[in-house]
């Protein structure tokens, strides 16, 4: 198996909604779309709305559990002030902020905020790390 992640799909209760959150509130453009699903192309991969139910009963698992679900998505910043800014639009856009931005105990800033259908997403400053251009995330930081 390559060393990769294609596709991340999120269970949502309202389909509609959600796309307005990522399209609109978050500013991601809609990739394609249909009446079950919805597409967004990320750097070098694909992020996916799909109904809640529906994606439980395609993984032949129940629909509803509690509590945490053991996966969060995180959104690597060019800076602490580019955290900020992100939190402050994901709030404006209908997210509930569940962690406020802080400085954390491996060198960065974070701050957490969960979407209409409670996904986790951290939002974070690693200096350790490097983003190019495309905001696309290395391990490595390069020579300067």
């Amino acid at each position: 198996m390559d060393q990769r992640l294609s596709v991340v799909t999120l269970g949502v209760a309202d389909l509609d909604r959600s796309q307005r959150f990522y399209e609109k509130g978050l500013g991601w453009p809609l990739g394609s779309a249909d009446e079950q699903i919805r597409f967004f192309q990320l750097n070098g991969m694909i992020f996916a709305l799909y109904p809640w139910e529906a994606l439980a009963e395609d993984a032949q698992i129940p629909a509803r559990g509690t509590g945490f679900s053991g996966v969060t998505l995180a959104y690597c910043a060019r800076s602490r002030g580019e955290v900020d800014e992100v939190l402050g639009r994901a709030a404006q856009a209908g997210a509930r902020i569940v962690k406020p931005a802080q400085e954390v105990f491996w060198g960065g800033y974070s701050g957490y905020f969960a979407d209409p259908d409670d996904h986790l997403w951290e939002v974070a400053h690693n200096p350790f790390w490097h983003l190019d251009d495309k905001g696309n995330v290395s391990l490595e930081i390069p020579d300067a």
